[in-house]
């Protein structure tokens, strides 16, 4: 069930209704009732995939008891061993089988050994590396004794499935969204209209502009033999904004429908675009991902602790491992490692944390240095955007040779249109940078300025947004 269907327009005021109005202040109830409709909400796909998340829920749930009552480190090691086998078996099966088994015979193959690819035949599960990700942290925070187990079988199930981060994020940790479902929820008139207007910016984000986006990139990204270099630059700008609004849509329509239902989700995309290098990029894009790395890999590893090599090596592990998660394809793996490449410079100098600030802060616009930082670092992330929508690695850098002839001053052979509503967003977005969204405008005292600009977003939704196409990140 996509949240920008007719089907999802029904039956998020009907959970609402029986939610507030039936079940109120019934705990138990209401975390059924999230739980029946979170597997409707999954289901609605194919509802085979429903017997994988309920099997890896109960081991999960299962092994969280177990490493509790185990009395000996080593017990507990066992469990936490057996949870990661079977949350990594199922991923590296469903997701990674068919990649492997294709690499390892063209290496074979072209060693002089004939050997035929042995491939499943199966669908990938969709959200299977969000939901993975997030049970994983679950046991391995038991085993680290930061979080107790939850004893509570319906609350639990509910948290692994929560239908609006349950397919493409955020990555919740247990530690702040389980707890959440132990304790009764009032309804917060506050929370929830800022919920709806978190909810209007991701449809626009998605329909109005990643959508619109996304026209323009398929037609470019398959013909590109016939495109000038000023179209293929088009393309390739259109697809960073194509991805934002996709993922970071979705984000902001998850993270609104949480606050209908009185939960918190963490924020997942913090204006990442406003970003005056890689370092800042990685700490506002897929902010969920990129915490669970950091503290799941990155510091076990060692992080930054030891030596230069050290430091080398844990940045390429992390960030071709993040590339990895995205997808079976080795364009993906070349992604993560431009990413490492532009952020080993800035981690070598110890400036790697230099601007944790809002650019500008304080100011209406930025100066010549912070524009150039800008627009150094979109550059760079375009540059890498274009490895992660191609279809090969071969594509990819014939793609970005074509860039660079003598076409690049003509003029686009494509509709340019999608650049109006990017200007929207981005405008919106800069006066909105230090907000945990677009449309927060609560210190915005001038009711009939806030209520124009709700309603100049609907109408662009309403009467531009493109025909409805499922979510890129649906696929990871």
């Amino acid at each position: 069930m996509l949240f920008n269907s007719f089907e999802y327009l029904i039956f998020l005021p009907t959970v609402f209704f029986l939610y507030w109005f039936v079940l109120n202040q019934k705990l138990v109830a209401q975390n059924t009732l999230l739980l029946a409709a979170s597997y409707l909400f999954y289901g609605w796909w194919d509802y085979r995939f429903l017997g994988l998340i309920i099997f890896s829920s109960f081991i999960d749930y299962y092994c969280g008891l177990a490493i509790e009552k185990s009395s000996s480190k080593r017990n507990k090691k066992r469990w936490l061993v057996v949870s990661m086998l079977v949350n990594l078996g199922f991923l590296g099966a469903f997701k990674y089988f068919n990649f492997f088994s294709a690499s390892l015979s063209y290496g074979l193959n072209s060693l002089g050994y004939e050997v035929d690819t042995l491939t499943l035949n199966i669908i990938l599960p969709v959200g299977i590396s969000f939901y993975t990700f997030q049970t994983m942290s679950y046991t391995i925070d038991i085993y680290k004794e930061q979080l107790k187990p939850c004893k509570d079988i319906i609350a639990f199930f509910a948290f692994v499935s929560f239908f609006p981060q349950l397919v493409a994020g955020p990555i919740e940790r247990a530690t702040n969204l389980l707890p959440q479902f132990y304790k009764k929820r009032e309804f917060s008139y506050k929370k929830a209209s800022d919920g709806l207007r978190q909810i209007l910016w991701g449809l626009f984000k998605k329909i109005v502009v990643a959508d619109n986006c996304a026209k323009v990139v398929n037609q470019i990204f398959e013909n590109y033999n016939e495109m000038n270099s000023s179209t293929l630059l088009v393309g390739a700008v259109f697809f960073a904004f194509q991805i934002y609004g996709d993922f970071s849509g979705y984000s902001d329509i998850a993270i609104g429908t949480s606050r209908l239902f009185g939960f918190n989700l963490m924020q997942n995309f913090s204006f990442p675009y406003f970003s005056r290098d890689i370092a800042e990029f990685w700490r506002r894009w897929h902010i969920s991902l990129s915490t669970w790395f950091r503290d799941y890999v990155y510091i076990p590893l060692g992080g930054s602790r030891g030596g230069t090599a050290m430091k080398i090596r844990n940045t390429f592990i992390i960030f071709v491992v993040s590339g990895f998660w995205h997808g079976a394809n080795w364009t993906f793996v070349i992604w993560g490692f431009l990413n490492a490449l532009y952020f080993l410079p800035l981690l070598l100098t110890n400036k790697n944390r230099i601007n944790t600030n809002v650019v500008a802060e304080g100011k209406l616009i930025f100066n010549i240095k912070e524009f150039l930082q800008l627009s150094t670092t979109f550059l760079l992330t375009i540059f890498a955007w274009i490895f992660f929508r191609a279809s090969t690695i071969t594509e990819a850098i014939n793609y970005i040779k074509r860039i660079f002839t003598t076409s690049l001053v003509s003029l686009p052979m494509v509709d340019v249109k999608p650049f109006l509503y990017i200007g929207v967003l981005v405008c919106i977005e800069w006066f909105q940078r230090s907000k945990q969204h677009g449309l927060e405008l609560s210190e915005l005292k001038i009711m009939p300025v806030r209520w124009s600009i709700y309603i100049f977003v609907f109408c662009l939704i309403l009467f531009f947004g493109a025909q409805s196409e499922s979510f890129i990140y649906f696929q990871f």
